[in-house]
């Protein structure tokens, strides 16, 4: 692990609802699985500013891959399947998906075609601005599996940019809420 890596696995180590997420999606063995985004992002942030690291947490984005079957029913089955697992308030927050069918629905969700995905991993490299395109995976032996296509600075520096290789989003929209809650972002169109 390099600096940020370790101080990452620092803050999520620190975040106790995030720890919980971890160890029972580790213990639920979905297919090519990690939490992604705000759940990962925002305790960092909220680390850096002094505030309590679920500051701002509405939900874990809960990742998985299989392209065995992606039908919507059996993408069901896994989420109902995700949800018995946890008790409130996390069962209403934390939402699974499989990425392998992201392709089949984001185009008449968000007005952009989406070419389909190879692995979880790889949704990262199309997240709207690189501090939010973090995933993590707790592994057997509760060491850290890291993915991150743009590396951690920019979310280290509190610095949102967009993501020039995937101009599918509206950041302005999505930067106001977050500097809402975080003044100390530095946000550059």
């Amino acid at each position: 692990m390099n600096a940020l890596e370790t101080r990452l696995a620092e803050v999520l180590w620190r975040t106790p609802g995030l720890m919980q997420v971890l160890k029972t999606a580790r213990d639920l063995a979905l297919p090519d699985w990690m939490i992604m985004s705000g759940a990962v992002y925002q305790p960092v942030w909220n680390h850096l500013t002094g505030r309590p690291l679920d500051f701002g947490l509405k939900d874990y984005d809960l990742a998985y891959f299989d392209a065995t079957d992606l039908s919507y029913e059996t993408e069901d089955r896994v989420i109902r399947r995700v949800a018995a697992a946890f008790a409130s308030p996390l069962r209403a927050q934390v939402e699974a998906r499989n990425q392998a069918r992201v392709h089949l629905w984001f185009e008449s969700r968000f007005g952009a075609p989406y070419a389909p995905l190879a692995c979880s991993a790889e949704a990262l490299a199309r997240f709207l601005a690189p501090a939010f395109a973090v995933g993590v995976r707790l592994e057997p032996g509760d060491g850290f599996t890291i993915f991150a296509p743009f590396g951690l600075d920019d979310l280290f520096a509190m610095r949102l940019r967009p993501n020039r290789a995937w101009p599918s989003g509206n950041l302005s929209r999505v930067a106001e809420s977050l500097s809402s809650r975080w003044p100390e972002l530095t946000i550059i169109g």
